[in-house]
Parts: structure tokens; sequence; C-alpha cells
């Protein structure tokens, strides 16, 4: 029984409220206090590279040391203002709460719903045997659940917001827009085949069990704090792949030659799109380690169509995420779905590279 008094439940009240209130105040400060400081990491980088460690402008080993000393703290800047943002969004969003959403929806309505859902609920390959086992205990079509299960890695909100600082927002609407067709068509061409006998048979014999009452009923201190514990997950997990793709786009910058990049990944060769799907989709990295890899290849003449193709085909059609969904799929659906979506991107990075 709650022996509190009247009076000391208002207390406790007034003390929340002016907690929250304080939370509020610093998270605007950091914010105010982000942007000076991100606009003047290219001075800052120059400075380091070239005055302090005095070396030389225009050589390769300055341009790759000036690269990586602005893109470290750069994208770094930019991941956390996103994850905190995603995080908080997250606490609002659980696999059960989205699988509810999608339940009993048709499959053209929830191809789509799927799709944005996937922009906006950011599961990672980790999560894709649960999700997947979730949507099929609850009756969602196969080809819808496979519009969310491209759509959540592909079209990743790291990437988006990443694209958006590094390119403007005409490449960071590309991609998202095209990440969703390619998550939509591919949801309903697999809807189309009938495959649900290539699921394993277990699937379809398991309960999974609800969860969402552990988001239910947050303070909006608690969701700061989902959000703090976002950023420490997150970005503890990914810098070690963040600085590699940095160190790997400094090397690029620094050392590879425009002519060189342009030939191998230029609109002119027409195998370089199929060359990039295929170069991309075993690769291991994530979408923040990728970004600056990315940006160098763009830097020094490869066609956007192209490196667009690359990029999602790493982030797309990650082969952790295909291991992983071999514990539900059979041989023959995730050969469809890899066909399908490698397809869906060869055709973006071909009909890019043709109007861009």
């Amino acid at each position: 029984m709650d022996n509190c008094s009247p009076k000391e439940s208002a207390v406790a009240t007034g003390s929340e409220s002016v907690n929250l209130r304080l939370r509020f105040l610093l998270l605007a400060l950091a914010f105010i206090a982000w942007w000076p400081i991100y606009f003047q990491l290219e001075p800052f980088s120059s400075w380091l590279t070239f005055d302090l460690l005095r070396l030389t402008r225009g050589t390769h080993l300055g341009d790759a040391v000036s690269f990586f000393f602005y893109d470290v703290p750069k994208v770094f800047m930019l991941l956390v203002l996103v994850v905190f943002g995603v995080g908080i969004l997250r606490s609002f969003f659980t696999p059960e709460r989205t699988r509810d959403i999608l339940a009993g929806k048709r499959e053209i309505v929830g191809d789509v719903l799927a799709a944005l859902l996937g922009v906006a609920t950011p599961f990672c390959s980790c999560s894709a045997v649960p999700l997947f086992i979730g949507f099929v205990e609850a009756g969602i079509p196969i080809g819808v659940t496979f519009a969310f299960l491209i759509s959540a890695p592909m079209v990743n909100e790291v990437a988006l917001v990443l694209l958006l600082g590094l390119f403007g927002w005409r490449v960071a609407l590309i991609y998202m827009s095209t990440g969703l067709i390619i998550a939509m068509l591919t949801g309903w061409i697999i809807g189309r085949l009938n495959m649900e006998r290539q699921v394993e048979d277990w699937v379809y014999e398991i309960r999974m069990q609800r969860n969402t009452a552990a988001l239910e009923g947050l303070t909006w201190s608690a969701r700061i704090d989902y959000g703090l514990q976002a950023v420490k997950d997150i970005v503890g997990k990914v810098w070690p792949y963040i600085v590699a793709g940095i160190g790997v786009g400094a090397a690029i910058h620094g050392y590879v030659p425009e002519g060189m990049m342009a030939a191998i990944m230029g609109k002119q060769a027409w195998w370089s799109v199929p060359l990039a799907v295929l170069i991309g989709a075993p690769i291991y990295s994530n979408a923040a380690g990728i970004i600056p890899v990315v940006q160098a290849l763009l830097g020094k003449g490869a066609a956007l169509g192209t490196v667009l193709a690359f990029m999602m085909s790493v982030i797309g059609i990650s082969l952790p995420e295909t291991i992983i969904l071999r514990k539900v799929l059979k041989p023959k659906l995730i050969a469809v779905f890899v066909g399908v979506v490698a397809v869906g991107i060869t055709i973006v990075g071909f009909l890019f590279n043709a109007i861009l």
C-alpha cells in the first residue's frame, strides 16, 4: 500500500517536472552548441593537418590526413544527433506494435505501409528473425513482411541523415525514394510468387511473447533516457566501422587518381553498376561505415548511380542478415529475395547514371 500523503505526492510530481524542464534546457543548450562546432570542423582539420602537423597542402598524405581529421568528428556529430532522435522515436515503436499496425492490411496497402514503417522503425539485421516470426504469427502476408525487412535496413535513418549532411537533400531524397520503391516492388513480387512454403516449418509453430508493455506509458524523461542509451549502445558498437570506413575513404581521397576511379565506376563503363552490386553484397558494413567511402568515391569521379548501387547493396543485401534469415527461410526464398533486390538496385544504378 502506498503511504505517501497527497502533499508528498505533489512534491514528488513537482520535482519530476523541474527535472524534466532542466533536461530539456540542457538538451536545447547542447543542440545550440552543436551547430557552431559542426561548422568549424573544416578549418579545425586544416589547422591540425597543415599548421600543427606541418604536412604539405596538395600532397597525397596531406589530403588524406585532412580528410580523416575532418570526417571523423563530422560523422560522429551527425551520428550522435540522429541516433538520439531515432532512439526517442524508437521508444514509441516496438516490434509488436509495428506488427499490429501491419496486421489485417490489404497486400498492396500493406507493402506501402510496411516500407514506410521500415524507415521509421530502426530495426537492424539482428532483429530479422524475431520480426519475421512475429509477422508470420500475426498472419501478415509474406510479401508485406519482406517489404518491411528490406526497407528497415536499406533506407537506414543513419545513412539518410549522413547523406543529407554530407551531400544535401537531393542525394538523400534519391536514396530514400529508390530504397522505398525497391522494398515495395520486392514485397509485391515475392507476394505474387506464393512462396509461403519456403518458410521453415517451425516458424509457423511458435508464438511470440508480447513485450509492448515495456515501452507503454513512458514519461518524456524516460524517453530521453532511452535516446541517450541508444547513443551509448549504437555509437559504442559502430565506432570502429566508422573510423575504418573513414580511413578507407581518406586513402581513396588522398591516393586514388581521379581518372582511375572515373574509368572503373564512371558512367561510360556499362559494367560498373552490376560490378558494384556484386562487390557490395558480401561486404559487412553498416551505413555509418560505408558513407565516408561513398563520399570519397564521388569526390574521385565515380558516377552517382554506381556509387548509390554499391552503397545500397552493402546495406540492403547484407551477408550477415542473409545468414541470419537462413534460420527461418529455405534457400530458394533467400535466393529469390537476394536476386530481386540485386536486380532492383542494379536498375536504380543504371537509371540514375542515365538521368543525372
